[in-house]
């Protein structure tokens, strides 16, 4: 008796430490456009052990988990709108998105000092300018989700420019 209670022992413990090493995290977000409209998109990651199947966007491949996950932000050369690949096929004036438990948000902003764009990029309410023309999204993973995300090529806002 006491052996096919062990086997069911160790049967649960091997199934809920695979539902552990999975996530899913579908990414809603809006871009909007110079003209003030406003477009929803789902851009998200999804990770299933059982399968090795990593999910970006819509769409899954069988690999191993990747380490990170980097989303380039490209300001246009007249500073007037971006490009981000993953949430639209052209040019847009901001975005938000909420990924997890993380938020980001990209929006135009008038300041007293000359920014970038005039573009503000935050990150869990913490703000940050262009540094350079191309800045990077950068998502760390670990098998229970995402780890950290970071903003590359951005330098913080210390409130001097409001």
């Amino acid at each position: 008796m006491i052996k096919p209670v062990f086997y069911l022992g160790v049967l649960f413990t091997l199934c809920s430490s695979y539902a552990w090493a999975d996530f899913d995290y579908p990414g809603e977000g809006k871009v909007s456009y110079p003209t003030g409209v406003e477009k929803p998109f789902k851009f998200g990651f999804g990770w299933q052990k059982n399968n090795e199947q990593f999910t970006i966007g819509t769409k899954s491949y069988n690999m191993q988990l990747p380490e990170s996950y980097s989303i380039a932000i490209t300001l246009s050369k007249d500073e007037q709108q971006i490009w981000v690949q993953e949430f639209n096929n052209g040019f847009i004036e901001g975005f938000n998105w909420k990924i997890g438990e993380h938020t980001l948000a990209l929006e135009k902003r008038q300041f007293k000092d000359p920014v970038k764009g005039n573009y503000v990029i935050s990150l869990d309410n913490k703000n940050y300018f262009f540094a350079r023309n191309n800045i990077s999204i950068m998502i760390k993973f670990s098998e229970e989700g995402i780890e950290t995300i970071a903003i590359d090529g951005v330098t913080k806002d210390m409130g001097t420019k409001q």
